[in-house]
This record gives C-alpha cells, sequence and structure tokens, in this order.
C-alpha cells in the first residue's frame, strides 16, 4: 500500500509538473534565471542604438521570453520622426502579414469542431471558387487574358500553406497585379467603402497563377480564409478574434480599427525620401488603423503591440493553451508547425499551416532551431517561437522599406548568442 500511495503521489506530481509547462504564462523575471546572459543582451541594446544612430531607423522594440519569463522587452528611438516622441514598448504597431497566423488559428479552431476537412474544396463553402482557371496568355496593353482548365480544385490546406495559386495584388506578380487591379481585388490592410464577402467572391471568379499544389506562391489565400471563418463560425472576423483568440488570451490591444483612446499610441511608418533619409510615411497609405473601417484583411489587417503578441505565440508554444484557457489541442499545434508542402522549398525553409518552418537547412544560417515556427509584417516587424529553445522572440519596427534588413537577422542571431546553457 506505501509503494502505491508513493507512486500515486509521484504521478499526481508529474501530471502537475507538465500541466505547468504546458500553462506557462508571461511574466517578467531575470535573464539569469532561465539562463540568459544579462551582459549579452546589452549587446542587443548596442546594435539597435547603433542603428537608430546610423540613420538606418527611427525605433525599434525587441522581446525575448524563454519559459514564459521575459527578460527582455525595450524600446529604443522614437514613435514619431517629426515630433521626436519617445518609443514605448507598449505602443501600436501595425502588423500586417502576422495577421496571417491569427486567421490560421482561428481556421484550425473552426476545423477542431468538425465544421470542414483540410482538404475539402474551397468551393463547398465560398462556390464562386468552384472550377478554376489557370492563366495561360496575358495581353499587356488591354490586360485581356486566356485561361486553362486547372487540374483540380482548390482545398482549404492549399490556402494555408499558399500553394492555391491564389497571387498577391500589389506586390505578386506583374500580370497577376494588373489582373486584380482591374477588378479592385485589395492588397490586404484595411478600407471603410468595401467588405471582405465582395471582394473575396470577385478574387473567386479570377485566373491563378499556376496550377493547385504546383508550388508556393505568397498571396492572397489568407484572406479568402479569413472569409471562410466568417461563413462558418457566421460572425464576422473582427468579432471571431474578438470573442474567441484576443479576450480569451488578454489580447487587450489588438485590432483592426483602433478605438479613438488608442490612436496616439500608433507608432507611425518611416520611409526613405530620395535621398535615403528617413521620413514619415504618406498619411494616406498607412492611416488605415484610424479610420472606421469595413474590410477585415485576414492576411494583413490587424496592428498590435508586441507583448499582445508575445502572448498569441507563447499560447502556440504551450501547444494550445494559455492561462487557462485552450484554443486548440496539441495536436492541432503540432499539424500546423510542421512541414506540410512536402518536397516544395520556401528557400532553406518549409511552410506548415500558417507559419515558416525552420529546418535543419535553414537552422544553419542564423542558429535558430530547426522546428521553430515564424513569419513577419510588411511594415518590418519580424517574431519566431522556438520550441527547442523555449523561446518567443519579436523584433517590431515600422518602416518600408527596410534597406537595412541585416537588423532583423542581426537580432535573431544574437538572440542565440545570450543564451548560457
Amino acid at each position: 500500500m506505501k509503494k502505491t500511495s508513493i507512486l500515486q503521489v509521484a504521478c499526481l506530481i508529474l501530471i502537475i509538473t507538465n500541466s505547468c509547462t504546458q500553462t506557462t504564462e508571461l511574466k517578467k523575471a531575470s535573464p539569469l534565471s532561465v539562463r540568459v546572459s544579462e551582459d549579452r543582451l546589452i549587446r542587443i541594446d548596442k546594435m539597435l542604438t547603433q542603428s537608430i544612430d546610423s540613420g538606418w531607423i527611427a525605433g525599434a522594440v525587441g522581446f525575448i521570453a524563454r519559459d514564459g519569463k521575459i527578460v527582455y522587452d525595450k524600446s529604443f528611438g522614437v514613435s514619431n520622426l517629426e515630433t521626436k516622441t519617445l518609443l514605448h514598448s507598449d505602443d501600436i504597431f501595425r502588423i500586417a502579414s502576422q495577421t496571417k497566423a491569427i486567421t490560421s488559428v482561428a481556421v484550425m479552431m473552426l476545423f477542431e469542431g468538425g465544421k470542414f476537412l483540410l482538404d475539402d474544396p474551397i468551393s463547398k463553402y465560398i462556390p464562386e471558387f468552384a472550377d478554376p482557371r489557370v492563366l495561360d496568355k496575358f495581353n499587356e496593353k488591354d490586360t485581356t487574358y486566356t485561361t486553362i482548365q486547372a487540374n483540380r480544385e482548390i482545398t482549404i490546406r492549399d490556402l494555408l500553406t499558399h500553394t492555391s495559386g491564389i497571387d498577391y495584388a500589389g506586390i505578386g506578380s506583374k500580370n497577376m497585379r494588373a489582373i486584380y487591379a482591374k477588378s479592385d481585388i485589395p492588397g490586404g490592410f484595411g478600407g471603410d467603402k468595401m467588405v471582405l464577402s465582395d471582394k473575396m467572391k470577385a478574387l473567386g471568379r479570377l485566373p491563378l497563377v499556376h496550377q493547385p499544389g504546383e508550388k508556393f506562391t505568397y498571396g492572397l489565400n489568407v484572406d479568402v480564409l479569413g472569409y471562410l471563418v466568417e461563413v462558418l463560425s457566421g460572425e464576422s472576423l473582427d468579432k471571431y478574434f474578438h470573442n474567441h483568440i484576443f479576450e480569451p488570451l488578454g489580447m487587450n490591444d489588438t485590432y483592426f480599427y483602433l478605438p479613438a483612446s488608442k490612436y496616439d499610441r500608433l507608432v507611425k511608418v518611416s520611409t526613405e525620401d530620395k535621398n535615403h533619409h528617413l521620413v514619415n510615411a504618406s498619411a494616406a497609405f498607412v492611416n488605415y488603423p484610424l479610420i472606421e473601417g469595413t474590410y477585415y484583411s485576414g492576411g494583413a489587417g490587424l496592428s498590435s503591440t508586441i507583448k499582445d503578441y508575445a502572448t498569441f505565440l507563447q499560447m502556440m508554444l504551450n501547444k494550445g493553451e494559455y492561462n487557462g484557457k485552450r484554443l486548440l489541442a496539441r495536436r492541432t499545434v503540432e499539424l500546423m508547425t510542421s512541414n506540410q508542402i512536402g518536397d516544395l522549398n520556401l528557400g532553406r525553409d518549409k511552410f506548415g499551416l500558417g507559419f515558416e518552418i525552420t529546418t535543419a537547412n535553414g537552422q544553419a544560417k542564423l542558429g535558430i532551431s530547426e522546428g521553430s515556427f515564424s513569419w513577419g509584417g510588411y511594415f518590418a516587424t519580424t517574431y519566431w517561437a522556438d520550441p527547442k529553445e523555449r523561446l518567443v522572440c519579436l523584433l517590431f519596427i515600422q518602416q518600408s522599406p527596410l534597406s537595412h534588413s541585416e537588423i532583423q537577422d542581426k537580432f535573431k542571431a544574437m538572440v542565440y548568442q545570450a543564451l548560457s546553457d
């Protein structure tokens, strides 16, 4: 009986320990407590400060957490080049394509609810995508084109992996940019004179740039998935995000369109003038978070703080749970963060369901562990989570273009040089 009792207690301790590991919450702690060198973290300070002093960026916020312990949460520079307002770590950034991971989680939550299967054709839920055609010949003079029949329907898995053949408006291939422009298909972000359902239905009637599943083409796939969330849930995408992701996780500063009370926390976007000097970008291009918008771009529309997005990533690192709230099952997270594109390549790496996945070849570049999942945003925000080293890392800049993109790679490499175990 005594042996049995000891075994039961041991099992209980193991269960409690595993439970605590899986529900790690972000809390500030000393770097030393998680085997990170405080002296070596200062090297990151110097690199970011030097980048600002060199006129490469206006400001940046860096964030590092290990085992859920926040060991680096610092801001540098200014949030507005004209007013010289100091940048704060809780300022709000346009996260653009970092929206995609959140939309992908929303999709997979509905997958867990039995709403669809990954290899279902998207036309089953959005009929306008039925009988897809592929671009054959394009006439630049009048933007007319011919098409051929697609080999098969686009699946939801194709959309999650960017292998559908849907291209990007604004930043995609030359011919497809023209076709999308003619049909008034937006590239993402926001607007107050259009709605997601109308634009995605119109997109469904346009040709693909290649056969479904043929290759990886970064495109408006996740905007389509945003509309799928609306169709399957009966809620607008912003309501679904708020009710099922942001509120449960405590992401209180993440929005498609900011409330007026938070306007002053939105960081200005920097750009370069003809002399390569940094200036504030045109308001018309970047002020979409400050309008009363109606377009919820699942691929690019959100703005957020670095802490909010770190919370989202910690939930993924916790295998779907945070602060006692489970959004996804462990196996679903594993599905999302494993190779889903087979022999296709994304540079050195692969792609899962909503995330780039670091491979053995990819880890050789900067030291980010194999199996890490990552992406970034148009305005120079970037993130990754490393399950092996139990890291959540983000660097938020607000600039387009970012001529000195090596700043992001330096930050990534410098995170790992600070590990002391």
